[in-house]
Formats: C-alpha cells, structure tokens, sequence
C-alpha cells in the first residue's frame, strides 16, 4: 500500500521509495511481533522530506500473552536489528506514546522531487545488460527436491538455458572432452545451431575431463556477464563430473560382467583349437573390429584364429596376417612376430591392420600374440588398451592350461593303447576280433584290458579283466596283471597255478583297492580234427563269457571264482569247453551288462537275446553288434569302459 502512495505522489528518488517502503515494513513487524496489535501508517511529503509513522494501540494483558510466543520463538534472534537499520538509513527518527497508551514510531528521510534523467542510448542492435540479483538467483538456485529429480545432463541443459535467458545471447553451449580419445563433443546447448564464440570460460573439472562454456553470437553479446558465466561453469562442472563418474561407474561395472564371461568362456574347454577359437569372439566387436591371434610353434608364430566385424573383408585381412599367405604381414608386423611382443604395443601398419600387439603370456613363458584391430572410427582409448592386456593374460592362461590338458591326453591315451595289443595274432582255424570303447577321452586310464597271447604255434592264451579303479595306479596294476600272467604261463604253469602266482604277487603290494577280475582262457585246436576249438575256461570274479553256436542257442559258460589280488587265498576253478565249427566265445567286461538307462540295466538277459541274433557271423560282427547295442540303449554318457573280445571256431 505504502508503495502504491508514493508511486501517486511522484517524483521521489526511487532510491528513497525504496528505503521508506524497506523501513516502513520494520516497523509494521515490530507492532504485530512485539505489541501485538493492530497498527496505523502515515505517510508525511513535503518538498524537502518524507516522513513516515507507525503507531499501534499498546499492549493490553491479552495483547501481551498473545505476543509472548513470537517474542520466544518467533523473532528472538533478530530482536533490535530493525531499529538498528533505521538509524543507519533515516535522516531522523524517534518515538512517543500518547495518553491513550498508543505508541509512535516515526523517521523521516530526505526527499528532494528530481526529474527523471534520461537513460543512456542503447547501442542500435540491442538494449544495454543489467544483470540484478533476482536474476542471479533466478539463474543459479535449483531446488533440491527437483536437482534429486533431474539426471545430470537434464541439470545441463537447464543451467545452458537458464544463463542463454539471462544474458540474453544468441546461444550457450557446453563442450566436453572425456579423454577417451574421441575429443571434444557438444554436450548441450541452449539456442539455433552455429554463430561465433564470442566467450569461452573453461569448466574446473578434473582430468582427464575438459571442457568449456561458450557463449556465440555477435561480438557485442560479450559485454559483461563473465563473472556469472564463471559461477554457472562451477554448477554445470560439478554436473559433468557427476555425469561422468557415473558413466564410469556403469562402464566399468559392464567391463567387470564382460570379464567374468569371457573368463567362463575361455575355460570351458580344454581344447586347444576351441580354446584359441573363442578368443576372437570375445574380443569382436567389443574391443576392436578385428583379431587375430598367433601361437609359438617351433621357433616361429603361425596364424591360430582370425575373425572380423565384416566378414567380407577377412580374405584381404587374411592376406595381410596370415605369414603363410601372399602378400603376408608387412614387414613392421612380420618383425613384431618374429620377436616377443611387449604387454601392450601400439602398431600402426597401413590399412586394414592398424591395432594393438599383445604377447601372450602364462605363467612366465611367451606362447604367443594377440592383435586387436582399433575399433571403428577412433583409436584405441587407454581403458581399451587395459582391457586388451587384461584379456590377452586370460586368453594365455586358458590357451595353456588348454595345451598342458592335450599333453596329459595324449599321455594318457598312448598309456591306455600301451595296455591293448597292438594287432591280435593270427592262428590257424581261429577268429579274433575286439573292441575297446574308453568311458572318458581324457586323462584318465580305464582299468578295463583284453590280451592275446600266442603261447605256442598252436595254443593262445586270451584274457580279459578288469582292475579297481582308473587313472595311473589302475594302468600300472593292468600292466602287471597282464605281464605277470603272460610270463607264468609262458614259462608253462597251468591257468589254475598262474592265477594263484599272480595273486600272491598283487597281494604283496598290500593294497586293499586295487584287486582284479579276470577271465583267461588257453585255447587250441581240437586234436580229433573236427575243426572244432578245445577251450580251458578260469574265471577269477569275472562275468561269465557267452558261446553263441552256430544254430542260435546261446549260454553262459564257467564257474565263478575269488578276484585276483583281494584274498590272500582264491578259490578258483578250472573249467572244459568245446566251440564247434561256427560256434563263437564272448568274453566281456561289465560295462556292457551294466550299463544303464535310468534305473534299468543292459543286463545278461539282454545280452544272451542280442548274441542269439549274432549266431554264424564272423567274430567282429558280433563284437561290432554287442558294442552298437550297448551304445544305443542309454543315451546318457558311460560310466563305465567296455571291452569285448570274441573267439570263433571257422567252419571247415
């Protein structure tokens, strides 16, 4: 109201308007907080002075008690100050109280009419810039129920908005650099695209962030604004670097996740050729758009694995790696090759092999390299070239453990052919056939053997077993077994004899779990000269074989006796049989009658079915027989290695 009065009066210095409406409103607080009632206002011009006067109707008992909780809480710590700043500003003040107890609070300010001066002459393009605190605060001040809602490029662009209204440019950018080797990108931007910097204020981030505020337009777009300029590039900083912590945040959280995959990928397998397959698609398109990967092999690198982003370009890429190839690597690379390459090198070769170099390297030994082509459009950035070392370790170590696993199998399975005849022999009037089928490809020796043995040119000794166990102590005690029974019964002691001997040899190793079954036979041609077979039968623990004859009937034949190498004392027996012309012996181990399909075993009913069929084929179609059965009849991995041997009279 007061303000509306002096308008009407006119002619006041605005400053001196000001100052009465800024005093006046003291006082009127004053009355309502301390007196607590209602209070009058007068207003005094004359040509020299302004006087204003507050009076208010005294404090009563009522009044009193109604004021005493603003006096406590409301006010206490401002108590004085404003009649401290009325006597700073007036030209004169004072008080009185009237009879009736009102009270009166007065001061008069100088107030000579002035007419307005004119303003300055605005340059012809635009008004002159006066930048008030309102409008600072209007610029700077985001409360903070929405800074918590706006993501932080969202605060930027508010801020670049905000400064473009109050300076009133044709346009505010902010440009930033993350130092990832991209340079410097437009971030946001308040105003139509182009114009002239015409201010360029750096934002204090922190490297490797740069950046800056620009200001275009024409040049008199500078005039004045720096300093505000200056205090929004603390705010939008502090957005920029929040922005980038987080995205740094979130890269190296996706980083973590692509590690921990690429390390579940590279281990999954033992194969070298799989192993070293992976590698390059881990790393495509991620890390670059191509990679190639080489290994040592005698003295030199040769070219393992290559992939590409576009397939259409790996011939022409191929050409340029490949050392075998035409034209082949340049010699930059072919040099790079020929020598251990450093943890992370940068080589930058003619197009299309500019990448990165990285040795290979587990456990102290260099086993070759790992190129990664530079990704599309940019350099490799330094977190990249982090991530390619990173990688390059995980890939040497699966790639060796990989190679260490091969060796361990060809160990392995060279010691498992060491313990299987190498050809069965040849006899007059007999059929041999066999089958090994190994329930594990890998390190692990089966125990399950078969031999067969020419004792003289017209006696053989066939044997089949099966040792407790698998692995290297398996293999040692199925190689003695074998060698102990061949010798004993060379040296021309009877299979009952030979069996007990060998039993008394695996007993001395005193070990409870490596004990035997075996079924061994000394088979020879009947001496009647009916072409038939005479066959002497020992089973020590072991299934019993089946004779499948030449008519379809089938049976299971021997008796059962102790396992070789559990008791110091066996009881085994000795049994006659005889194969007619076209009558087959089977001798098998257990991974063919126990083989299983969910709770159902093959068993020796299934067996015997099977071997009916087989009757008047030659002995390797009843092995093959037997072993396609086996295989068929469960679809689940063995558990179990099987072995067949098969011994047939030839008809005449």
């Amino acid at each position: 109201m007061l303000q509306e009065v002096l308008d009407a009066v006119g002619g006041l210095d605005p400053e001196v308007t000001d100052t009465a409406v800024l005093l006046a409103s003291e006082l009127a607080e004053n009355a309502v907080l301390h007196a607590g009632t209602e209070f009058e206002l007068s207003v005094d011009v004359d040509e020299a002075s302004l006087t204003v006067t507050v009076t208010d109707r005294g404090s009563g008992p009522l009044e009193a008690h109604l004021a005493e909780p603003r006096r406590r809480y409301g006010r206490a710590a401002s108590h004085g100050r404003g009649l401290g700043l009325i006597a700073s500003l007036a030209a004169a003040w004072g008080t009185h109280h009237n009879a009736d107890g009102r009270h009166a609070i007065w001061f008069t300010l100088t107030s000579t009419p002035t007419e307005p001066e004119p303003a300055p002459a605005a340059p012809p393009d635009r008004p002159p810039r006066r930048v008030s605190p309102e409008q600072a605060r209007r610029l700077l001040h985001v409360p903070a129920g929405l800074a918590d809602r706006l993501q932080p490029l969202e605060l930027v662009e508010e801020l670049v908005r905000r400064l473009r209204d109050v300076l009133d440019v044709r346009a505010v950018a902010v440009v930033v650099d993350e130092g990832d080797g991209g340079g410097a990108a437009e971030l946001a931007r308040a105003g139509p695209a182009g114009g002239t910097v015409v201010l360029d204020v750096a934002l204090p981030v922190t490297p490797p962030l740069r950046g800056s505020i620009r200001l275009l337009g024409p040049p008199s777009d500078r005039d004045g604004g720096e300093d505000l300029v200056e205090l929004v590039a603390y705010r939008v900083a502090m957005a920029v670097e929040s922005r980038w912590l987080r995205a740094v945040d979130q890269r190296r959280r996706a980083w973590m996740a692509y590690l921990a995959e690429a390390s579940e990928l590279l281990g999954q397998s033992l194969s070298v050729e799989l192993a070293v397959a992976v590698v390059p698609q881990v790393v495509v398109p991620r890390l670059g758009r191509w990679c190639a990967v080489y290994l040592s092999d005698t003295g030199t690198q040769r070219l393992a694995a290559l992939t590409h982003a576009d397939e259409d370009e790996l011939p022409e890429l191929r050409a340029a790696l490949d050392p075998a190839a035409r034209p082949g690597p340049a010699p930059e690379l072919r040099a790079l090759l020929d020598s251990p390459a450093p943890e992370a090198a940068p080589v930058r070769i003619a197009t299309p092999t500019d990448g990165l170099a990285v040795s290979l390297r587990s456990r102290g030994t260099t086993i070759g390299t790992l190129l990664v082509g530079r990704p599309d459009g940019r350099p490799h950035a330094p977190e990249d070239v982090v991530l390619v070392a990173d990688i390059a370790r995980r890939a040497a170590l699966a790639v060796q453990n990989a190679q260490s696993a091969a060796a361990h199998v060809a160990v392995s399975q060279a010691l498992q052919q060491a313990l299987l005849p190498r050809a069965l022999p040849s006899a007059a009037g007999i059929d041999l056939a066999s089958e090994y089928v190994p329930a594990s490809r890998g390190t692990d020796v089966g125990g399950d053997f078969y031999d067969v043995l020419t004792v003289d040119s017209g006696q053989l000794l066939v044997s089949i077993g099966d040792v407790c166990g698998k692995g290297a102590r398996a293999a040692a005690r199925t190689g003695l077994v074998r060698d102990v029974l061949r010798v004993l019964v060379r040296g021309g002691r009877g299979l009952a004899e030979a069996v007990h001997l060998l039993n008394e040899v695996m007993m001395e190793a005193a070990d409870a779990l490596q004990f035997c079954t075996l079924a061994t036979a000394l088979v020879q041609r009947d001496g009647e000269g009916s072409g038939g077979l005479a066959v002497e039968l020992l089973l020590a623990g072991h299934e019993r074989p089946v004779v499948v004859r030449a008519d379809g009937l089938v049976e299971q034949v021997g008796e059962y006796g102790s396992a070789v190498g559990l008791l110091p004392k066996m009881l085994v027996e000795v049994t006659t049989h005889r194969l007619e012309p076209g009558d087959t012996l089977l001798l098998y181990t257990d991974g063919v009658t126990e083989r299983r399909r969910g709770k159902e075993q093959f068993g020796p009913e299934r067996l015997l079915a099977l071997a009916a069929r087989t009757a008047g084929r030659p002995a390797r179609q009843v092995v093959a027989a037997v072993r396609d059965a086996v295989e068929r009849f469960s679809p689940d991995p063995a558990t179990d290695d099987v072995a067949l041997l098969a011994v047939r009279a030839l008809p005449e």
